[in-house]
């Protein structure tokens, strides 16, 4: 398989942590939209990234379903989102909250990256960092009423909660590094820290 993108993506990074923790091999071709966005498009036509060649020649498109299918291939018991009830909905309704947090840091940096300094819109910029901020507060929160086994883990292994979130939580450190989000929420940044040193995540390292 090829996974087209760049680690600094958090949404290429999730998946590709989630190939490593399964221990599915794959060849990553570090393509930026913003530095050659035709060479995506033949992947993506939305010129996005993540996407998923698979060895058959199929190409997937966007992080979730990506994921989903990766599922598929290692079957439910070993897939990171469990198949079905109450796990299965907590999880989701996890890895949700994680991809809103990183999606929001994403406009958050574009904002002040992206545009002439006297044209940033503060209103707009401080509406996305604070609900990003907000969705690590409730991670925070559902962390320290359920821990960190029962949230992030299937047993010994990470689920898609815990990667998506330990993700994310890099990724708004890395490009809004003026943020107290270690100070929002401390349990997950610790979390976080403790994945970033596994080879899994060290091996596609943001930074």
């Amino acid at each position: 398989m090829k996974l087209f993108g760049t680690f600094v993506s958090p949404f290429v990074r999730r998946v590709a942590v989630s190939l490593n923790v399964l221990g599915l091999p794959y060849e990553p071709v570090p393509l930026a939209t913003s530095k050659r966005p035709e060479e995506v498009r033949k992947y993506n036509p939305l010129t996005r990234v993540p996407a998923l060649m698979l060895d058959s020649g199929e190409t997937l498109i966007e992080s979730s379903a990506i994921l989903d299918a990766i599922d598929q291939m290692v079957g439910p018991e070993r897939a990171l989102i469990p198949p079905s009830g109450a796990a299965r909905r907590q999880v989701l309704k996890t890895v949700s909250v994680g991809v809103g947090c990183a999606d929001k840091s994403v406009w958050a940096y574009y904002e002040v990256t992206k545009r002439p300094e006297e044209k940033i819109h503060k209103p707009w910029l401080e509406q996305n960092e604070g609900q990003m901020l907000a969705g690590y507060a409730y991670l925070e929160d559902q962390l320290k009423q359920f821990g960190v086994d029962t949230l992030f883990r299937n047993g010994a292994t990470l689920n898609q909660a815990g990667i998506t979130c330990a993700v994310a939580f890099r990724f708004t450190a890395f490009v809004r590094p003026n943020l107290n989000i270690v100070g929002t929420a401390p349990t997950l940044a610790a979390f976080s820290n403790e994945c970033e040193a596994t080879n899994a995540f060290q091996s596609v390292a943001v930074g």
